[in-house]
């Protein structure tokens, strides 16, 4: 305990240091080390801050006891004799207008993540905060959890959610909706955005009681048009990044408040998340986060602070969990909370609305966090961005002007990547169907299922790539898939005939499925979908087989990532950038790690995205080599260029026609070629015949080098329950990782015991086979990671061909259960 003498000393030696601000300084700090009679009292950090009414000063760290350590005091020149003394002149000098925080806290997991990544979730980050604020009945905070993770909730840890329900019943939490499986909204059918919603909605109200008014926007994706589903599906309100509405013209003190806006009449209330506490929330020391809202209370009376961010940064977020439990940044965030209430209320957004009236209307461009309009962008552009925001730092325009430099569109994802563009249009074609039988079959269970199925494939995660894996990670695309084939197969039951789920069935559509303004052909029987492409190669780019509801070519091409300029750099070096071990830990914005050694020499790009049944024309001097690291030279015209289709069917087989007149390349010289590929399958049968003719066109004979590629997307390439088998051959290695050639084989095959299926491509003429692995360098919130994507199978001849002769052979695909 401190006497009123040494209080009286210690504050009289506080008054006496000398800061000496500079002219225009904002604030400045010095280091004091206090002793009193001999004894250390420890070491203090002095702020000295400019206020409209003078200078206060605060002691930052607190190694003493005392509350007045951490309160904002100014000092005067009068002797303090006594603790009654300071505390008088304490309440005199230092009334802080009152400032309301709201605090908002987003829970969620994807769909199809590993049930280890769900329970250390729960482990690190949801059950440890839960803790926490069971033991400060003085927090109030808004939680949003979304469908996916509640249902994980309610099945693996059933005692959580009465657990926030007793907190919400004590009015200590306000809940939040949202979309059920968290979509981009923006980018899903309207019919879909509002089932969404409202099925989180009556979740939230059977589980915990709650009528949830606000809404957690998935990655806070805004397009204007949303104003309208969210307020017909219930919400009263949603959070945005501040960045939104500094991109309609708005400052920094014009965003303490919220905002309304309306499409078509129908209104929506607007919350602007305060972008500087994402990243002092839990990156700095709390006293970080009480200082700004100390200088929003100088400000005026009742101002509105909002944070909202991911509740997985409180403990999943690399090092977070030591920080924010066990070193507790947590639990002293909130006693400072707590130490402050007399002018920091914590408030729900849900009171707010009841409390106080708009500061106006205002209309959002479209728009996201920041970061994710950078990562939106082209490669180049980002580089270009980079070099314009660096511009602006070294002349110290950037605060002043950042908010002028603003990225792309969220909706560009599905053009820098293509396969996120398949995933979403399969999803479109997927509600399309769903939509069709709403009106006579809405009612039976199947239907619900099928749409409940449909839903989960809206999950964002795998839609985009940013610092978080996302589209890299081939379990979250498989799971996409997976749920929306579910669904087609849910629909099928319900829309076909008895006498066709009995024998099987054919069915072929044209259409623009993927809005290039180009038409691909949708070939499926019972047993399967075979989508082409003609425009591009005449390629196979889906092909799903629909007893295991996998898409078997579900991979992605290698593509230069922005990100990769830093991992040449760096070479292999595991490094963290930013971290200050005396002000927290870094944000994963801030850390660079490289998870292995040599990443950078596994940086090679395609040119072409990595579909199936294209086919290439190689040059002589090819290797597996470099043909793996797409570092060859193709010699032919076919691999992305437009093909000829026609198909037709009857009731027992489906053929469809590709064909092209092409060129290759042989020297200095281009030599026609006439290719074309004739696809059959029949009804219920899970395989397909590709019959390939190859005729030279010239009038002298000419050497040839052809192969059709596929790949196989399985997910593991290093697990061993999964592995190649070339039969009469025997493999090193098996792995489906591996790469090698087997010559003069007639049939490969791709075991994946776990999936419990066999995939095999066989062929009339021995080929030699080529089998590489499809790997990716890719940034995830742990580092640069290396990624297995598919296994590549690359049949290929070697032949002659007289004037107008042709070379012809057959190729078998097939699925079979094990």
């Amino acid at each position: 305990q401190l006497t009123d003498e040494a209080i009286s000393c210690l504050c009289q030696e506080i008054a006496s240091q000398k800061l000496c601000p500079e002219q225009g300084r904002r604030n400045v700090r010095k280091d004091v080390s206090l002793s009193f009679l001999g004894q250390p009292l420890g070491c203090f950090c002095i702020a000295q801050v400019c206020s409209a009414s003078g200078w206060y000063r605060t002691c930052l760290k607190k190694p003493l006891t005392k509350s007045f350590f951490i309160k904002s005091v100014k000092l005067v020149k009068t002797k303090i004799n006594s603790v009654k003394d300071y505390f008088k002149i304490l309440r005199r000098k230092t009334h802080l207008n009152k400032v309301n925080l709201a605090i908002g806290i987003h829970n969620h997991q994807p769909v199809g993540n590993f049930d280890f990544v769900f329970e250390e979730a729960y482990q690190k980050a949801y059950v440890p905060f839960l803790e926490l604020l069971e033991r400060h009945p003085k927090i109030h905070i808004t939680l949003h959890y979304t469908g996916i993770l509640f249902k994980w909730l309610k099945e693996h840890k059933p005692g959580f959610i009465p657990r926030l329900k007793k907190l919400v019943d004590a009015g200590r939490i306000e809940m939040m909706t949202g979309g059920f499986y968290e979509p981009i909204m923006s980018v899903i059918p309207y019919r879909d955005k509002i089932g969404q919603i409202k099925k989180l909605t009556d979740f939230i109200k059977t589980e915990t009681g709650y009528n949830a008014r606000g809404m957690w926007l998935a990655e806070r994706i805004w397009e204007p048009h949303l104003a309208k589903p969210c307020a017909e599906a219930g919400a009263k309100y949603v959070v945005l990044d501040d960045s939104h509405f500094k991109n309609a013209g708005l400052k920094n003190e014009e965003l303490l408040g919220y905002y309304i806006t309306e499409e078509e009449g129908h209104t929506l209330c607007l919350f602007p998340i305060t972008e500087m506490l994402r990243y002092t929330i839990p990156f700095q020391p709390p006293e970080k986060t009480i200082e700004y809202l100390r200088s929003i209370a100088e400000k005026g009376e009742d101002r509105l602070v909002v944070f909202a961010d991911d509740g997985e940064k409180f403990g999943i977020w690399p090092g977070t969990y030591e920080h924010c439990y066990e070193k507790g940044w947590l639990e002293s965030f909130f006693q400072e909370l707590e130490a402050n209430a007399d002018w920091i209320n914590l408030i729900h957004l849900s009171e707010v609305l009841e409390q106080t009236p708009p500061l106006g209307r205002i209309y959002l461009p479209a728009a996201s966090y920041r970061e994710m309009m950078e990562w939106a962008m082209p490669t180049t552009a980002i580089h270009e961005y980079d070099k314009f925001e660096n511009i602006l730092k070294e002349q110290d325009l950037h605060d002043k002007y950042k908010v002028f430099v603003r990225g792309g569109f969220w909706r560009n994802f599905m053009v820098k990547y293509p396969e996120s563009n398949n995933m979403h249009k399969k999803m479109m074609h997927v509600s399309q169907k769903l939509a069709q039988l709403e009106a006579a079959h809405g009612n039976d269970k199947k239907f619900k299922q099928a749409q409940d199925h449909l839903w989960a494939g809206q999950c964002n995660c795998p839609y985009w790539h940013g610092v978080f894996g996302g589209l890299y990670l081939p379990h979250l695309r498989f799971a996409i898939y997976r749920e929306l084939i579910q669904a087609e197969n849910l629909l099928d039951e319900i829309g076909r005939s008895p006498e066709e789920q009995s024998r099987g069935w054919l069915d072929c559509q044209v259409k623009d499925f993927d809005a290039d303004d180009a038409e691909e052909l949708l070939a499926s029987n019972s047993k399967m979908n075979l989508y082409f492409s003609p425009q591009n190669g005449g390629s196979l780019f889906e092909w799903d087989f629909k007893p295991k509801a996998i898409n078997l070519l579900d991979t992605l091409a290698r593509r230069e990532e922005s990100y990769h300029e830093e991992l040449k750099r760096l070479g292999h070096q595991s490094i963290n950038e930013g971290q200050n071990p005396k002000e927290g830990v870094p944000s994963i914005h801030e850390m660079t790690v490289t998870k292995e050694e040599g990443l950078q020499n596994l940086l090679f790009y395609d040119w072409y995205r990595r579909t199936s049944l294209l086919d290439h024309f190689l040059d002589q001097k090819t290797s597996l080599l470099n043909f793996s690291q797409c570092q060859y030279q193709e010699a032919g015209d076919f691999v992305n260029t437009a093909y000829e289709y026609s198909f037709e069917s009857n009731d027992k087989i489906m053929i469809v026609k590709l064909w092209r007149y092409g060129n290759v390349r042989s020297g200095s010289k281009l030599i026609p070629v006439y290719l074309e590929k004739k696809i059959s399958l029949k009804r219920a049968e899970p395989e397909f015949k590709i019959d390939y003719v190859i005729k030279n066109l010239t009038e002298s004979k000419h050497s040839f080098w052809f192969g059709s590629e596929f790949d196989f997307a399985l997910l593991a390439g290093d697990a061993p329950d999964r592995y190649f088998v070339f039969p009469g051959h025997t493999l090193e290695d098996a792995r489906l990782r591996s790469m090698g050639e087997i010559a003069n084989a007639k049939e490969v095959q791709l075991q994946d015991e776990w999936l419990g299926i066999s995939v095999s491509v066989k062929v009339d003429g021995p080929a030699t086979f080529w089998r590489f692995p499809i790997e990716t360098v890719s940034q995830s919130e742990s580092g640069f990671e290396r990624v297995y994507q598919s296994s590549v199978v690359f049949p290929n001849w070697k032949f002659d061909l007289d004037s107008n002769e042709t070379w012809q052979n057959r190729l078998v695909l097939r699925v079979d259960e094990l």
